[in-house]
């Protein structure tokens, strides 16, 4: 991507809109607060496990940290450091979310996708896009693949 750092791969999917329920928070929250959302999330799942997506074998088909800026509009956090969080699954388009929940509705996009190898991976990916004059259409989403445990971070660069 940038200069000595290795290769990655980057992939490009479409995703169609989504709906993501889960614990929801703010960096006006303070330091940690993302963490303390998984922590919530993870403790409490059973009360959306009914509702999350789910593949042929009963797996969990996502497990996303979707982002927005504070007009909920799904645009990057303001200066890439301040906006809302939600930690949770995905869901079916139907669902409600139960009290002390929150569901959001993620627009359709089309994405560079990314394996997070590093704490460095969101800064080198956009570097990657401005070197390559990409520009970021939205908000960047966390996903964790249930099946592999491996963990990606979605690039929105074209809303569908």
């Amino acid at each position: 991507m940038g200069k000595g750092s290795k290769a990655v791969k980057i992939e490009k999917v479409t995703k169609e809109s989504f709906v993501v329920i889960g614990k929801e928070g703010s960096t006006q929250d303070g330091e940690g607060f993302i963490q303390k959302l998984w922590e919530g999330a993870n403790a409490h799942f059973d009360e959306i496990a009914n509702l999350a997506k789910r593949d042929e074998a009963g797996n969990l088909l996502g497990i996303w940290g979707t982002m927005t800026d504070f007009s909920r509009s799904f645009q990057p956090w303001d200066d890439f450091n301040r906006g809302l969080y939600l930690a949770g699954a995905e869901c079916r388009d139907d669902a409600e979310a139960p009290e002390g929940w929150v569901k959001w509705t993620i627009p359709a996009y089309e994405y560079l996708m990314v394996e997070r190898e590093s704490e460095d991976t969101f800064s080198e990916m956009l570097e990657y896009m401005r070197e390559n004059n990409i520009t970021l259409a939205g908000a960047v989403h966390d996903f964790s693949c249930p099946e592999t445990g491996k963990g990606y971070m979605f690039f929105p660069v074209r809303k569908l």
